[in-house]
């Protein structure tokens, strides 16, 4: 971002937030950062897709055993054999603290590093992908996507709060390309002028209200105007895109999967939607939760047991031997994921170069539920990769320390995110 644009967004989020009631000013051009003109320029913008597995990988099947030049040489990196130079592996990375309400309630923070999880006091914080939106999400129609086979969301605002995970490609291609009616447009600009006008009646009460408080109230009361001030400015940005022609796509509408435990089927059409997404520059900021579920997925050969069952295999051969079925199909579909955005050129280069993505999962060992010593892949980005980079499997580095880079590549000036103790990582290099 520009300084003039950096400092323009500056003032104008004073202005909201000193005004008696907030106003949000139309997006002017002189507000719209570098790299969001990218039409007549040279410049690519960057991408970030975060992905996370919530029942991990089986680490002996993932990690060679001994760092350096990274190679075919486990049967999961085999999965990604015409990727190795596009991926960097690291392990000895880890949140601190993630002992929570359960097993599996580390998901939550995979992307912020709150500690304790859903135990008592705990509040969730912001998500990196929320914090990149916040600094790049008006160069897109789409700030974020939050996407998932299931229900379960990756991304969190700033006061704790989920943001809903789309689970229905069907829907996520209507709303990226589907071009609406005049009619269908001019409801859509008059139903979130209604929404304007009754956040400006919220806020204009809560200041009113403002003055009548204790001071831990304020406190409180300034995080849900903040809040209502985000979805005013994202009101105001959703108005501007109605207006604006979507792209068109040579891909036809898909058709969601009715089958619930398809569980391979749905990662496959939702990685295609993302790589859509990605292409038409529809968005910058995307998470993916590839899923699990307590039952036996449909269409893998050789799969008949429980996939929760088959991560807590406690060393059972046959168990472990399954679990691996199901896990070299998922690094298959990041394979063939990888291969689509290199197969998408952008000025002279192909898309996965300008996109940074963090493939990985909360739990190193499903096993146990322990969430130390983290499988995490980085591909792409621009980043220096064909390396697998070995941490301390008992002293972990913090998993925030890979973060910062990460944030810093899509824009974001900061030093510090969530748990990190450095700026920068061993392994990580431009």
């Amino acid at each position: 971002m520009t300084f003039l644009a950096t400092k323009i967004a500056m003032d104008r989020r004073s202005f909201l937030k000193g005004s008696g009631v907030a106003v949000a000013l139309p997006l002017l051009h002189a507000m719209t950062p570098a790299f969001t003109r990218t039409s007549t320029g040279s410049a690519s913008p960057k991408r970030f897709v975060a992905m996370n597995a919530s029942l991990g990988f089986h680490a002996p099947y993932l990690f060679p055993h001994e760092a350096g030049p990274i190679g075919a040489t486990t049967p999961y990196l085999k999965e990604l054999k015409d990727h190795l130079k596009d991926i960097t592996l690291f392990s000895g990375l880890s949140h601190p603290s993630q002992n929570g309400n359960n097993g599996h309630a580390s998901t939550m923070t995979w992307l912020t590093s709150a500690q304790r999880p859903g135990l008592a006091g705990f509040k969730n914080t912001l998500s990196l992908d929320q914090l990149m939106a916040r600094q790049i999400g008006v160069a897109t129609r789409f700030p974020s996507l939050t996407l998932g086979t299931r229900s379960q969301s990756l991304s969190w605002t700033a006061n704790g709060v989920p943001l809903p995970s789309m689970t229905s490609p069907s829907k996520l291609y209507q709303q990226l390309f589907a071009q609406g009616t005049e009619r269908e447009i001019a409801e859509q600009v008059k139903q979130l002028d209604k929404g304007k006008s009754v956040l400006d009646v919220v806020l204009s009460d809560a200041k009113a209200l403002e003055r009548s408080l204790g001071h831990r109230d304020r406190e409180k009361l300034d995080e849900y105007l903040s809040s209502v001030r985000d979805l005013e400015t994202r009101l105001e940005q959703n108005k501007e895109w109605a207006s604006k022609p979507k792209p068109k796509v040579d891909y036809a509408a898909p058709i969601d999967i009715a089958d619930k435990v398809d569980i391979l089927g749905k990662q496959r059409l939702m990685y295609d939607m993302i790589a859509l997404a990605l292409q038409t520059d529809s968005c910058r900021a995307i998470t993916f939760s590839l899923g699990a579920m307590n039952a036996v997925p449909s269409n893998i050969p050789g799969v008949k047991t429980d996939w929760h069952n088959l991560s807590h295999h406690g060393k059972d051969e046959d168990k472990i031997d399954e679990l691996e079925i199901i896990e070299k199909a998922e690094f298959k579909l990041f394979g063939e994921f990888l291969t689509k955005l290199k197969g998408m050129e952008e000025n002279g280069k192909h898309l996965l170069d300008h996109t940074s993505i963090l493939f990985g999962s909360n739990l190193g060992n499903a096993s146990s539920h322990n969430t130390q010593n983290l499988p995490i892949i980085v591909a792409g980005g621009g980043f220096k990769h064909g390396s697998y980079v070995a941490h301390d499997a008992k002293d972990n580095t913090p998993l925030c320390n890979l973060f910062v880079p990460l944030a810093q590549r899509m824009g974001v000036e900061t030093e510090q995110f969530g748990s990190s103790t450095k700026s920068t990582i061993r392994g990580l290099e431009s």
